[in-house]
């Protein structure tokens, strides 16, 4: 008799085409249809697409053999065909899309049997998925969102491929309760954090190569904090663009310099002023052109990210432009041992410039204190 052979892993592959569009133009988002409108206005370019390929062509490349089924155009038809990688395509989306089409899709990939659902978008895709879906089969998210506060996403989009390819060549993946969150996008816009928890859904689990659950710091930190804070506000050059990024490490140095400051957005100062505030992509390019420039930043506590969570103002281009020795990290020793020796993310949107940016980097994690510390590239 001769051995059976395993079917295929049966992938379904949904994509939202209009996720974090609002991110590189400052607007925080992308919920609802008058905030897309308004990113568009600015210039956005739609990225979940491109990105839902990066993690496709990551399976392709492992040289396993899946199944693939997805919904037609923007939402996944395209962007199977742009990766190489054969699909059955069961439906088709309104265009724009919306998210009743991402609902529709989810209910008619997991009827038709699909092992584990592949998502590109951010925390609004992932509550749609937790509305339709529950813990029902296991997810995946490409992330491709603004905020991602959520436990539901691989670290980048080549980590999704690589966490897939696992499960086909039969390697022992376990399946863990990612949590689905997500946040009141006009109170963020507002500079107020306001997360909610949705529940759960049933994810790879690999602490390497899936994002962790968004963390605040803790109140034994704020001494550190506000010390690092000062000891960074002591640095800053004359004649210098500084970029200051989002989140209250950094508003901790706006408060040291006695300035304003955007909580979740990019502020720009220079000679002790605050010259520009929430400014987009474009802007800090224009903004700065060829003079001396430098950004300060600082790590998102718990997942790690530098980059590509909510920051999406530093734009692969403006990376770039600084050059990855201008940038300024900062993040206590607390907030780097919540890591448990994990590596700093970065998720630009760009692989190369992952990749050029790996290696190890100075933080600043006190008064005249830094360390060391590696940030990571795609697996």
């Amino acid at each position: 008799m001769s051995e059976q052979v395993p079917r295929p892993l049966c992938i379904g592959l949904l994509v939202n085409p209009l996720a974090g569009l609002g991110g590189a133009v400052a607007l925080k988002g992308s919920d609802g249809a008058d905030t897309v409108a308004e990113a568009l206005s600015r210039g956005a370019v739609p990225q979940a697409g491109p990105r839902a390929v990066r993690a496709l062509a990551a399976l392709r490349d492992s040289g396993v053999p899946v199944r693939l089924l997805t919904w037609g155009g923007e939402m996944g038809e395209r962007w199977a065909a742009e990766a190489g990688v054969p699909a059955q395509v069961l439906g088709q989306p309104s265009s724009p899309s919306t998210p009743p089409d991402t609902r529709e899709a989810v209910r008619t990939l997991a009827a038709e049997g699909i092992d584990v659902l592949l998502f590109a978008g951010g925390d609004g895709t992932a509550r749609d998925v937790y509305d339709t879906l529950g813990t029902g089969l296991p997810v995946l998210g490409i992330p491709a969102g603004c905020k991602m506060h959520s436990g539901v996403y691989a670290v980048n989009p080549e980590a999704a491929g690589s966490l897939l390819g696992a499960l086909v060549r039969g390697e022992l993946v376990g399946l863990t309760d990612g949590e689905v969150r997500d946040i009141d996008e006009q109170a963020f816009r507002d500079g107020i954090v306001r997360a909610r928890y949705y529940g759960t859904l049933r994810v790879p689990d690999n602490s390497r190569l899936l994002q962790q659950v968004k963390c605040g710091g803790r109140e034994t930190e704020d001494m550190q904090v506000t010390e690092l804070a000062a000891w960074m506000a002591g640095q800053l050059e004359p004649d210098t663009w500084y970029l200051m990024g989002s989140g209250s490490t950094v508003a901790e140095v706006m408060t040291q310099l006695g300035l304003p400051n955007t909580l979740l957005g990019v502020d720009v100062v220079r000679n002790g002023e605050r010259v520009a505030a929430d400014v987009t992509a474009t802007e800090i390019l224009a903004l700065i052109g060829d003079a001396p420039a430098r950004a300060v930043i600082t790590v998102i506590g718990g997942q790690g990210h530098l980059f590509g969570r909510g920051n999406q103002q530093f734009s692969p281009a403006v990376i770039r432009r600084l050059g990855r020795d201008h940038f300024h990290v900062l993040a206590t020793r607390l907030k780097l041992a919540s890591l448990r020796g994990r590596p700093l993310q970065v998720d630009t949107g760009d692989a190369a410039l992952d990749r050029a940016l790996a290696g190890w980097m100075p933080v600043v994690s006190g008064y005249e204190d830094q360390v060391l510390y590696p940030v990571g590239a795609e697996p």
